[in-house]
């Protein structure tokens, strides 16, 4: 990385862009990033590192006769000489669009961030320095017991900075830390996994990790063939929020109201109100959730579906998605919510399932009969929008419970499964606790959700992953 990267304060950066718009209006967005990891393999390190860099956005708008017209480039890596080409970049792009079906006025009105002209925040190896001694004495357990244990630690430290030339100076920075642990016999027959986000690496430790892997393959010495079929299966928070991620993001309001997803009632109209569980689930997001906090307000690189680069800046509330088991509010942009006469919401930046369970998963364990125990879930995709079908894989150890005791290890399956659906036929929900989504951690870390129990989950094949 260049040191001239690093001439300019990011707030700087902002600030002169602003000054070389020539156009109706201007967004700027810095992105500031840094990032520590530790990666092993066989019980030792393999690799650590520290990354930095930055990433300038600009948006440009062009009012004309028929409306407002936006153009958006984006470039890593941006020092002062490359501010006049990008901030030109954009206008010519605004200027040869025509006019943002999205065009709002951009937003005013939001106090400065009173940390806006301070040094981005920045990561370093010091983040492992308690969690590093863990690991090493993880991995002697390891050995110890037979194990191998593979895996990575990666810390990301992200310092967003938001001007506008309608004054708006926000700034928000965005810690995030996810840790994957893989166990595996030496004869890598059996294999298992745990993952866990975290904002500082403080509250993760690698020997509990590791022992509960060890209990893991230990069930994984019987194998037992079981065929495709519906089963009762125990979702774990991971998995429950792998799918509950895809459906929020299958959650816009102008989606559902043209008939185009899940959420859209047949005939016309939504299914907003409309009861989706029995059991009484809240599902929100919420800026301030302790642990799980993210951007209080807008921050958007482009435009879609669920965001728009004119609501940058705009404040985002604590949110309820589903309240007592109902549909309660789909995602919106100003332009959406006027189209569509919703309220406005936007987007999330976490998310919180809660059923009101006390119990752990463990818990939830002893009071099956029989059923299935999932890991997690990969390799999802979309097979239908209209219900939400997704298809996927199951991975990294799925068990048969008998009588309240894991007796065995099962193969593996590709599940067909509506997430909305799922909620429907939810029996019971276990306690919430922080999660990482494994899908998704490379996009979306925060989450915390329950365990589920579902009657009849669909296994609709036997799979040979592992």
């Amino acid at each position: 990385m260049s040191s001239s990267i690093r001439i300019t304060k990011p707030h700087e950066i902002v600030e002169r862009a602003l000054e070389l718009s020539t156009t109706d209006g201007c967004v700027v967005i810095a992105d500031e990033g840094s990032t520590a990891n530790l990666r092993w393999a066989g019980n030792a390190l393999t690799t650590n590192g520290v990354t930095r860099g930055r990433t300038l956005t600009v948006i440009a708008t062009v009012d004309g006769k028929e409306g407002t017209a936006s153009g958006v480039v984006s470039r890593s890596a941006v020092t002062a000489d490359d501010l006049e080409p990008l901030v030109r970049a954009a206008e010519a792009a605004a200027r040869g669009a025509g006019p943002a079906e999205d065009a709002q006025p951009l937003v005013t009105g939001t106090p400065a961030s009173p940390d806006f002209t301070d040094a981005p925040a920045e990561t370093s190896s010091a983040v492992f320095s308690d969690f590093a001694p863990a690991l090493g004495e993880a991995f002697a357990r390891a050995r110890e017991g037979g194990r191998e244990l593979y895996g990575f630690a990666n810390h990301e430290l992200v310092s967003t900075y938001v001007g506008t030339s309608t004054g708006l100076r926000l700034r928000h920075d965005q810690p995030k830390g996810t840790l994957e642990l893989n166990a595996k016999s030496p004869d890598r027959q059996r294999s298992a996994w745990a993952g866990r986000s975290t904002r500082d690496f403080k509250d993760v430790d690698p020997t509990v990790l590791d022992a509960e892997l060890a209990v893991r393959l230990g069930w994984a010495e019987r194998k037992i063939d079981l065929p495709a079929g519906r089963y009762e299966t125990l979702l774990p928070p991971t998995a429950v929020a792998d799918l509950l991620i895809y459906q929020m993001w299958s959650a816009a309001a102008r989606d559902a109201v043209e008939g185009r997803t899940v959420f859209s009632k047949p005939g016309g109209g939504t299914r907003l109100g409309e009861k989706l569980s029995g059991l009484p689930l809240s599902l929100r997001s919420d800026p301030n959730a302790p642990g799980l906090e993210s951007a209080p307000f807008v921050i958007a690189h482009s435009s879609g579906d669920d965001a728009s680069v004119f609501d940058n800046g705009l404040p985002v509330p604590a949110t309820e998605w589903i309240a007592d088991g109902h549909l309660n509010r789909l995602t919106t942009t100003r332009h959406s919510a006027g189209l569509t006469g919703m309220q406005l919401s936007p987007g999330f930046g976490n998310l919180i399932l809660d059923a009101g369970g006390e119990k752990s998963l463990e818990e939830m364990v002893a009071g099956t009969e029989r059923g299935l125990l999932l890991t997690c879930l990969w390799y999802i995709r979309e097979v239908d929008p209209a219900t939400l079908l997704l298809t996927g894989l199951t991975r990294d150890g799925v068990y048969l419970v008998e009588n309240g005791q894991v007796v065995g290890e099962v193969n593996n399956f590709r599940f067909n499964e509506s997430p909305v659906d799922l909620l429907s036929r939810a029996s019971e929900a276990g306690r919430t606790e922080k999660t990482l989504p494994r899908e998704w951690s490379d996009w979306f870390t925060q989450a915390a959700m329950p365990a589920l129990r579902i009657p009849d989950f669909n296994m609709s094949s036997v799979s040979k992953g592992v």
